[in-house]
């Protein structure tokens, strides 16, 4: 089983801690973070736009992504939200096992 990281932006805090929260709870990540504040500047209904959002980064296994995806787009807030998935090449051994022993029950 292969480690990923899933970055997901939200139109609040209180909406990433929601999902974040929901998501470890179900075991479908092993790990949230949350970084409270980025700045998006983006296309939209033909026009750049600027705004404020939460970063919510999610810690799981290859196998556990296609739940999570789905459990995010269930409870977030926005009609087209960013959910993407970083596969993780490399790093501590131990965590990524960590990961795998944390998301084994999940979905």
């Amino acid at each position: 089983m292969a480690a990923c990281l899933v970055y997901v932006t939200t139109g609040t805090f209180a909406e990433a801690q929601a999902i974040g929260r929901a998501m470890v709870k179900e075991r479908l990540a092993a790990c949230a973070n949350i970084v409270p504040r980025i700045v998006p500047i983006f296309w939209w209904e033909g026009e750049v736009q600027e705004g404020e959002e939460s970063l919510l980064l999610l810690k799981t296994t290859d196998r556990q992504v296609p739940a999570l995806v789905e459990a995010v787009k269930a409870r977030h807030s926005y009609d087209c939200p960013c959910v993407t998935v970083l596969p993780i090449t490399g790093g501590n051994a131990d965590f990524l096992g960590w990961i795998e022993a944390e998301t084994a029950g999940g979905g």
